[in-house]
């Protein structure tokens, strides 16, 4: 009985180690992409910040391309500057956990709202992003932003070349 017993623990362990990571990094990255929706919101830049790596890039919904946190955190700073501020927002739809490294996939919509989170949205689309684990928690490496509809201000912004 013991040999059972121990023999099928044994046919187990592949099993578990193969199955799909928990629901626990899925739901940091969800949380985290939700406090950086808060500190948009908020015009925190710092916090805004924190989820990025240093060398986070982004491809903006209209095609510019940046690279860099210094980069990235001048972009928010002219956002609150002008005089037609667009609040950005993301909701994650999708986030896949690698099952081999401490990688994360999150995909959803996005849309820019025109003086803040309660205003008239004037342009959105679909995001992605890859969020890589570190010893402070999950963070944005990279993010692609695609313009897929646009109202009053936002009809007017241009796309790059």
């Amino acid at each position: 009985m013991l040999m059972t017993g121990l023999a099928v623990s044994l046919l187990a362990a592949p099993v578990l180690a193969a199955s799909p990571p928990g629901a626990a990094d899925q739901s940091a990255v969800r949380t985290a992409r939700l406090r950086q929706n808060a500190a948009i919101a908020a015009h925190n830049l710092d916090e805004i910040a924190s989820y990025w790596t240093d060398d986070v890039t982004i491809c903006r919904g209209l095609g510019i391309q940046l690279h860099g946190k210094a980069a990235y955190r001048a972009l928010f700073a002219s956002d609150r500057a002008s005089a037609s501020e667009v609040i950005y927002e993301r909701a994650p739809e999708s986030i896949d956990i690698s099952r081999t490294w401490p990688l994360a996939f999150e995909t959803g919509h996005w849309k820019g709202r025109l003086g803040g989170p309660a205003g008239p949205v004037v342009i959105s689309g679909r995001y992605s992003a890859q969020w890589v684990k570190r010893q402070e928690g999950w963070l944005i490496r990279s993010e692609v932003f695609v313009a897929l509809d646009s109202a009053g201000i936002g009809a007017k912004m241009q796309a790059a070349p």
